[in-house]
């Protein structure tokens, strides 16, 4: 291990042992205060709702911490300010304020500037000049964690059984799970304006609740498949700090008779229990297919009890923000449209957003191309066709043993898109 590693492994044990003084005198500071390995590491047990004070820092904690080495918790005891309680073998810092000092001239700046609750501490020393709001609002949020969901849920099936079988039907993610972020996603006018507007009802709901406007929160994302509905559907989880869940209405019928009423009622009644949440129904055309074309009568009576749920589901009442998404519009009768608030468009990109989407999922590529020749000459590709196309682009320059992408590489990228749109356009008879 070199000296930098071995000095970093230290940095490391110190944040833990300063983080546990700190936020042990400090009651202001709360779960959001904990950087998210500072949760896992001082949190009870797996079950356990909240870090209690005070923080106990034992040899058992640190060696749980990622990269921890007994070398490298000999090395801590040879601080000045850290001692180490034979007793009841616990690690503590004698000398708070000159702990951090040490801390903050050692090279603690960048892990300061990620610790809500030094920050909070440290921050305004000359040497870091950090502030703690700025920290704190970069922070992951406890409530967006798979951690936090995990406990929701829990609470839940031993609360209700049946809230069990709900949780087989659809696909639950917290926020910080999610890997679409919206600052991947290039959007339009209008869907970046919807978003906003869901933002602000959010802030509101108190206000709007007051003067009984509750037909909010419920979208209906519309356009051909690759356009991105269901990426910006989870991405907005981020913006909105909610978990989503994710369902296919295909995938929720049943062989048995009254069964698929069933299950729709148990995934509204989910949605409504694990509130703040998303409720993301795709393949939403599939209500008018059955409504138009299927002649079975449990069926159209799983039908309309999805429209019935979706009148009742609220985000104003209820905290829920609902988004189907669809590749077919036109199968759509009038009573699946009446029950959304917003229709969102999804169009085949234009050349100038062909254009945003290359610059932005090229981003983090060296890649040596016209990125607005190649919009200029992708007309009709989706989004999810641009990204095939530098996906290919990139596997052609690894094949070729390198990992700067050139033109050659593109146009390979884009010959494999068309010749696939062509084989799905074909008519075998």
């Amino acid at each position: 291990m070199s000296c930098a590693e071995s000095r970093d492994d230290v940095l490391r044990l110190m944040e833990y042992l300063l983080t546990a003084e700190v936020y042990t005198k400090n009651t202001r500071l709360d779960m959001d205060d904990l950087p998210p390995q500072c949760r896992f590491l001082f949190l009870p047990s797996p079950e356990a709702a909240e870090i209690k004070r005070p923080l106990v820092v034992t040899e058992a904690l640190l060696k749980r911490a990622p990269g921890t080495t007994d070398e490298a918790i000999k090395k801590l005891l040879k601080n000045p300010f850290v001692e180490f309680d034979t007793l009841n073998l616990q690690y503590h810092v004698t000398d708070l304020k000159a702990g951090a000092e040490w801390f903050a001239s050692h090279g603690g700046k960048d892990l300061v500037a990620k610790n809500p609750t030094l920050a909070f501490y440290i921050g305004g020393f000359d040497s870091l000049n950090v502030k703690y709001e700025e920290v704190r609002a970069n922070n992951p949020r406890f409530s967006d964690s798979r951690l936090s969901l995990d406990r929701r849920v829990a609470k839940l099936a031993e609360k209700d059984e049946h809230f069990n079988e709900a949780l087989e039907l659809v696909v639950v993610s917290a926020p910080d799970e999610i890997e679409q972020q919206m600052d991947s996603i290039v959007c339009t006018e209008a869907q970046k304006e919807v978003i906003a507007r869901i933002g602000t009802a959010i802030e509101n709901r108190d206000f709007l609740r007051e003067h009984n406007i509750s037909e909010v929160g419920k979208l209906l994302f519309v356009g051909p498949p690759g356009t991105g509905k269901t990426s910006l559907a989870l991405a907005i989880c981020h913006e909105l700090h909610m978990p989503v869940l994710e369902v296919r209405l295909s995938m929720v019928t049943s062989q048995y008779l009254g069964e698929t009423s069933k299950n729709i009622d148990r995934i509204f009644e989910l949605a409504k229990a694990l509130s703040p949440c998303i409720l993301f129904i795709d393949e939403f055309d599939f209500v008018a297919k059955s409504r138009v074309s299927d002649d079975h009568g449990a069926m159209k009576r799983a039908v309309n009890m999805l429209l019935k749920n979706i009148d009742k589901i609220s985000l104003v009442k209820n905290g829920v923000v609902l988004i189907g998404a669809t590749n077919h519009p036109q199968l759509l009768d009038q009573a699946a449209w009446r029950r959304f608030d917003e229709v969102v468009e999804f169009s085949l990109p234009d050349e100038a957003m062909r254009a945003a989407i290359l610059t932005t999922i090229s981003r983090s590529l060296d890649c040596d191309c016209d990125l607005p020749a190649m919009a200029a000459r992708t007309e009709g590709f989706s989004g999810a066709d641009l990204k095939m196309m530098l996906k290919e682009a990139v596997l052609n320059a690894l094949m070729d043993g390198r990992r700067t992408i050139s033109r050659t590489d593109i146009e390979c990228g884009l010959l494999t898109v068309e010749n696939r749109n062509l084989i799905r356009n074909c008519s075998w008879g």
